[in-house]
């Protein structure tokens, strides 16, 4: 476990379940600040005030201190409801090894009979099937791509491709509801006939509902991308702005190419409406 890349510091916890505007989820739950899977597309940067922070995502992650203790307060009064684990950080990345902070959440929340949504890109997810399947909570595995050299550089703290699928697979035979996010999109990266296929095809086999989206250049985003597309990809940073425009012919030729792979595999998806 690589931690030595990754700044890590403490963080005061003011509240654990926060009001959440998602589809589907009542609450959210982050047990960090930060992550370390160092996404360069992370939206989760956008969220934030202050720029230097914004753009140093990725390498930075704040322990929530005394989360639980706050949790499990609050889930005594709160009423009971979805709670989305997690929407802005990842639950399960390197650290929480070390902390298990998101395992002793749960923990709280089975007690309680609150509902959990579960959503990573880590195989650690199975350390807590346990309480996972006593809790009858659902997990989503995001998979942007099954290339894991593409993978290791677009998410290179985050298991691999192939690992999230067997995680998928071990979660979906454990009778667990399963789903898998095919987001994002990235144009002239994971945008192929055969980068979606291969992602589509995890979620047919796995019996996963599928959510697809497309990059969506929040602020800062651009900006977090640009020194890796620089050099994988010249140019492209300047092309994204008009090719991820509403209603721009790429993203129609994309909503069309990504509803079309999905029904050839008949199955339960969501698309986001990408012409917006």
């Amino acid at each position: 476990m690589e931690l030595t890349s990754i700044e890590y510091g403490y963080v005061k916890c003011k509240t654990a379940l926060s009001k959440s505007a998602l589809p589907g989820l009542d609450y959210s739950l982050n047990p960090y600040v930060g992550c370390g899977h160092g996404c360069i597309y992370c939206y989760a940067k956008a969220t934030l005030r202050d720029e230097v922070k914004a753009l140093k995502w990725g390498r930075f992650v704040l322990i929530k201190r005394g989360l639980v203790e706050v949790l499990a307060k609050e889930a005594l009064r709160k009423p009971k409801g979805i709670v989305g684990l997690s929407t802005v950080t990842d639950p399960y990345q390197q650290i929480e090894e070390v902390t298990k902070l998101s395992r002793k959440c749960l923990e709280v929340l089975v007690k309680r009979g609150f509902k959990v949504s579960i959503q990573t890109k880590s195989k650690l997810v199975l350390r807590d099937l346990d309480l996972i399947t006593l809790g009858g909570f659902d997990v989503g595995l995001t998979i942007t791509t099954m290339d894991d050299y593409l993978a290791s550089l677009m998410e290179p703290r985050a298991s691999k491709p192939s690992e999230r699928a067997e995680a998928l697979k071990r979660l979906s035979e454990e009778g667990v509801e399963t789903w898998l996010f095919l987001g994002p999109i990235i144009p002239e990266l994971n945008d192929s006939e055969e980068s979606i296929h291969e992602v589509v095809e995890v979620a047919s086999e796995t019996g996963s509902e599928l959510i697809v989206d497309k990059l969506n250049l929040r602020r800062w985003v651009l900006d977090g991308m640009k020194p890796f597309l620089d050099e994988y990809k010249p140019k492209l940073a300047e092309k994204l702005p008009m090719m991820l425009k509403p209603n721009s012919q790429y993203l129609r030729m994309l909503h069309d190419r990504v509803k079309r792979i999905c029904n050839e595999h008949g199955l339960n998806y969501s698309l986001f409406d990408f012409t917006k």
